[in-house]
């Protein structure tokens, strides 16, 4: 799941004058720039397009929404208290903003995306087995939501596991040019099964394949593999939305109709349809973008916070940043302090959050002892028009185009956040290019973050300068409060794929934080993630019509299925994107069983069932959140069972256990040679059946009949090993 930021030089580039000339200290970044590319479209080419340009966004009006839109010619599409999402004509923005009753418009760019073990490492496995085995909890009356790219609607992965019940219920897909009758903002949707199935694959299905992955991890059947997913039983609603990547697929005329508030409508759209069914929903979201600094996010928060509650919760990615340095701090007793940066590409960009005057030192080297320094002071940034500084500067007779901005930090006024883009003629760190920055001022407190790229030392140009660490990267709208957010962890090294290859892909081991995986805190100081779950080699489904436009890129392919003389692949795949929909398809699992949880009871079952593989560290951190999430552990504790001494949190591991009638039968890996207790308890904590097995057999029955309809816990004692441990089974009548 990974997003590089685009480059700042059109969101940072000098405002024009205008005839109505907006206030932009009401905008975000991404609605300044809407504004600037409105104006500089129109000036070059008025008659471009008849159809009128428009973005969708958050609205705050404080007093008569209905007439402020109209006036504007604007057309509400969601509100949620003062707060509205909005299709706004770009040539109404400027105006907008100037209206006495507006105090805020926001929109974000575009996001862009980021099993056969998973569920025996989180402990999903005893919570409903396998083929044939007892199944107390497996997302059944759930929804489980998933707002991703590259669907496959077709694979037999998201069919129930007789091949008879196809789950996935509704389908939005935004992108979608069946638009004649449809009454949405962007796209379309698909209600039934026959159309759902006709579509076949969301409009980007050919080139991405993402989303058919993510959905298998959180939801999938399995199929004919033993790849099968979380919350397998439960039902799903899909939203396709737009990256960065879809560009392809996007009308100019339409650019700005794709921001962070058309996937806030995309969230909204799962948990409507959940709500029309009177089921509980999560929300999986594999996505996510760079830090909120300038307030660009404040109106989404507040609005996931309003989305969320009882039976509704969202889920999304940490990110993959955690493998390279992106941030330095500097603190009032340095004179100076810096890095250098690195990326192959021309561009670069980097923001710094400062609480006093200060300059920033730019240096370009082919030597360590030939290079060339540019200082920009923070006075000349600010005393441009609009805080708006544009500069060609030749260093080493090559050309640098700067553009430094600067605005009040959103949660603290006090403090200045500067963003800079550069691009240049070389690629920054390859190629004999090195180049600099510095944060120079004595008392000034200062930190750097980098968008684009990464940062490190180079100690053959300047030993000096050695700012660099892989904090504060954890991506948008996982740090969201109301947001659930996934970290991923790491067990396989390697798997061998389809032709007999062994993939090495050692990304950490034994539970351990995966080493790309995001790290915290948030830019406000909040510990995130949340949570870990494996998301390092994970097998899951993947898109048919992506395997047939890209047939040779299938080396991390692991096996094929055929249904209905199609093939259908299985594919390994690394990332928080793969860890996002393991927690989302526990969730489901818990709400099926307490279809009630809110967000904050959902946080405090994993700070008080999470495992925590390092023992050296203080939970909750800024790697592990409060630890590696336990969906069986996690069930004891809502069911109140957690708290029966006589009742553990591990499983057997030699013994499978089969619902008959009334009748629970134990077959064993190996003959029973020591006695085996086996003590049954209800929900409510209470002992109500107990008996003790033996015999040299690899069968043993226990009469079950006696007992009521309902969900039980199976407590297993022997000194015969992998047979100690408890297990869920529901009596159905």
């Amino acid at each position: 799941m990974k997003r590089i930021a685009l480059f700042l030089l059109g969101l940072l580039g000098a405002v024009m004058v205008m005839a109505q000339r907006a206030d932009y200290q009401k905008m975000s970044s991404w609605v300044r720039r809407a504004v600037k590319t409105q104006h500089t479209t129109r000036r070059q080419a008025p008659a471009l397009h008849q159809q009128t340009p428009s973005m969708c966004a958050f609205v705050r009006v404080s007093d008569d929404a209905d007439r402020v839109f109209e006036e504007h010619h604007c057309r509400k599409l969601a509100q949620f208290g003062d707060i509205y999402i909005a299709s706004i004509p770009l040539n109404q923005l400027s105006g907008l903003s100037l209206n006495r009753h507006v105090q805020r418009i926001e929109a974000g760019e575009r996001h862009t995306a980021l099993l056969d073990t998973t569920y025996i490492i989180n402990k999903v496995e005893p919570v409903y087995w396998g083929t044939g085995l007892p199944q107390a909890y497996t997302g059944k009356g759930v929804i489980v939501g998933v707002e991703d790219i590259g669907f496959d609607l077709t694979h037999p992965n998201f069919y129930d596991a007789t091949m008879e019940n196809y789950r996935i219920k509704r389908f939005w897909d935004q992108l979608s040019v069946d638009t004649l009758d449809s009454d949405l903002f962007v796209g379309a949707e698909y209600t039934t099964q026959e159309d759902i199935l006709r579509y076949a694959h969301s409009r980007d299905g050919l080139t991405q394949g993402h989303g058919t992955h993510t959905l298998g991890i959180a939801a999938g059947s399995g199929y004919d593999t033993p790849f099968r997913g979380i919350a397998y039983e439960s039902d799903i609603c899909l939203v396709s939305n737009a990256v960065t990547d879809d560009k392809e697929y996007i009308d100019s005329v339409n650019y700005y109709k794709y921001t962070s508030a058309t996937d806030a409508l995309g969230f909204k759209y799962i948990l409507d349809y959940a709500e029309s069914q009177g089921k509980p929903c999560v929300v999986s979201f594999s996505e996510g973008s760079h830090q909120d600094f300038s307030g660009d996010d404040q109106l989404l928060y507040e609005v996931l916070e309003q989305m969320v509650g009882p039976g509704r919760i969202i889920v999304a990615s940490a990110g993959n940043e955690g493998g390279s340095n992106s941030y330095f701090h500097k603190s009032p007793e340095q004179e100076s302090e810096g890095t250098f940066l690195r990326r192959y590409d021309r561009t670069y960009s980097f923001r710094v959050i400062a609480d006093k005057p200060m300059s920033l030192r730019f240096i370009s080297y082919a030597s360590a002892t030939r290079a060339d320094t540019l200082v920009v002071s923070s006075e000349r940034i600010l005393s441009a028009p609009d805080s708006l500084l544009n500069d060609t500067i030749d260093l080493l007779k090559k050309q640098h185009i700067f553009e430094i901005g600067a605005y009040p930090f959103s949660f603290d006024k006090s403090r200045m956040v500067y963003e800079v883009g550069i691009k240049s003629m070389g690629r920054f760190g390859y190629t004999g290019y090195f180049f600099s920055v510095e944060i120079v001022g004595e008392g000034v407190e200062a930190d750097f973050y980098s968008d684009t790229g990464s940062i490190r030392a180079e100690k053959d140009y300047n030993p000096a300068l050695t700012g660099g660490e892989n904090t504060h990267c954890v991506y948008s709208p996982g740090t969201a409060p109301a947001v659930i957010c996934v970290g991923a962890s790491a067990y396989r090294t390697g798997i061998v794929n389809h032709k007999g290859n062994y993939i090495n892909s050692n990304r950490g081991q034994n539970g351990e934080v995966a080493d790309y995986s995001s790290v915290g805190p948030t830019v406000d100081g909040r510990i995130k993630p949340d949570v870990l779950a494996n998301g390092t080699n994970v097998v899951s489904s993947y898109s048919s019509f992506y395997r047939e436009e890209h047939p040779t890129s299938d080396g991390w392919d692991i096996t094929y299925s055929t249904y209905q003389d199609r093939s259908y692949p299985w594919r390994i795949d690394i990332g928080t994107s793969m860890s996002t929909p393991v927690v989302s398809g526990i969730i489901a699992l818990w709400l099926q069983a307490r279809p009630d949880l809110t967000p904050d009871e959902i946080k405090d079952v994993i700070a008080q069932t999470s495992i925590r593989h390092d023992p050296t560290l203080d939970y909750p951190n800024n790697q592990y959140g409060w630890g590696e999430i336990d969906a069986y552990r996690g069930l004891l504790y809502l069911l109140g069972l957690s708290g029966i001494k006589e009742i553990t949190s591990d499983q057997p591991r030699k013994v499978q256990v089969i619902l008959q009638d009334d009748c629970m039968r134990l077959c064993f890996n190996e003959p029973l040679r020591q006695a085996l207790n086996v003590a049954i308890y209800g929900v409510g904590g209470s002992l109500v059946s107990r008996r003790q097995l033996t015999g040299g057999t690899a069968e043993q029955q226990v009469d079950i009949s006696v007992l009521p309809a309902g969900v039980y816990a199976v407590q297993l004692h022997s000194q015969q090993p992998g047979l100690t441990g408890s297990f869920l089974i529901r009596k159905s009548h």
